[in-house]
């Protein structure tokens, strides 16, 4: 009896002992081979731009080649599916964004799982975003934009940049929650957006600060999402100073790996990325797109991203919000 006890005792101290070797080993034999960052969206865009940054950055720290490999289509579903189905051994890594965990609730069939398939690795950085209208609006703040809504109900209207994006789910919210009917207008992208909010043709848009930046002395914003005012906007609240909940999600950008992969290679691909974001070169360029320098921890991110999926998972079911596939 004593004699198998302790077989077994040496027997779980062995597997122990071989599971930390193992886990020791991927860590210092990683990488092992030239890496492919996956950028679900075409080149030039700030996911690509943010890529590109931080796939130089890994280049020069490890000796390997860090290749950015742009595979659009599908609203960034055929990026996201190869990197979910990719070897789970760290070489191949996704640049994703906010929609990655939108999408789940929008369309009925997709061939992943980003809560289940994909391992958050860290935040670069987020976005806030702003409901903004033209300077010659008579609206000079958001109570005063709801009850002109109200006042002319059918008159008004909100840009987005698409069905089923951040935008669209925004401008949805708010119609819930102020009980106003702003007609949704979709456009293909944040130009013709910005474009057309600035030249009147909207009454109101949901716009990243990104996006915004470039045009902030030509349009008016009224409240912004997040938990905290932007430093380039500091006398324009947030949805939650005036009372609006469910707007703290902020946009965001980050890195994810297949969901099986060791966990000492998260953390040190997640560690190294800190490292880069927080270089002032690449924090001055995270801040020329617009854009606030983020970071964290694997668990930090992953809360961030299971939280922000509720949130939005929510508020797509209740605005009934879905997207064509």
């Amino acid at each position: 009896m004593k004699t198998s006890k302790m077989m077994r005792r040496l027997c779980l101290a062995a597997g122990l002992a071989a599971l930390l070797a193992a886990s020791a080993l991927a860590q210092t034999a990683y990488p092992a081979q030239p890496l492919k960052l996956i950028v679900p969206y075409p080149a030039g865009g700030a996911t690509d731009t943010l890529a590109r940054t931080i796939g130089q950055k890994l280049q020069e720290a490890w000796g390997q080649p860090a290749m950015v490999e742009n595979r659009p289509g599908a609203g960034g579903t055929i990026g996201n599916s190869f990197v979910a189905k990719a070897p789970p051994d760290g070489h191949t890594v996704l640049i994703g964004i906010t929609a990655l965990i939108q999408q789940p609730m929008l369309m009925e069939k997709l061939p992943y799982d980003p809560l289940k398939d994909l391992a958050p690795v860290t935040m670069i950085a987020r976005s806030p975003s702003m409901l903004a209208v033209p300077l010659d609006s008579p609206a000079k703040d958001l109570k005063s934009f709801i009850a002109m809504v109200k006042a002319s109900p059918g008159k008004y209207n909100f840009g987005s940049y698409g069905a089923g994006t951040s935008s669209h789910i925004q401008g949805a919210l708010l119609n819930m929650q102020a009980g106003i009917d702003l007609v949704h207008v979709p456009f293909q992208g944040a130009a013709p957006l910005v474009t057309n909010l600035v030249g009147g043709q909207l009454a109101s848009a949901f716009i990243d600060s990104a996006t915004a930046r470039p045009h902030l002395k030509s349009m008016r914003p009224l409240a912004v999402t997040g938990t905290q005012r932007m430093p380039a906007l500091p006398d324009v609240p947030t949805f939650a100073e005036l009372g609006y909940h469910s707007f703290d999600p902020y946009g965001w950008f980050g890195v994810f790996l297949p969901a099986a992969t060791p966990a000492p290679v998260v953390q040190k691909l997640s560690d190294e990325i800190n490292r880069i974001v927080h270089l002032p070169e690449v924090s001055a360029k995270i801040e020329a797109l617009g854009l606030q320098v983020a970071g964290g921890k694997p668990e930090e991110f992953q809360k961030v991203v299971r939280s922000d999926a509720a949130v939005y998972a929510k508020i797509i079911k209740d605005a009934n919000i879905r997207v064509a596939q």
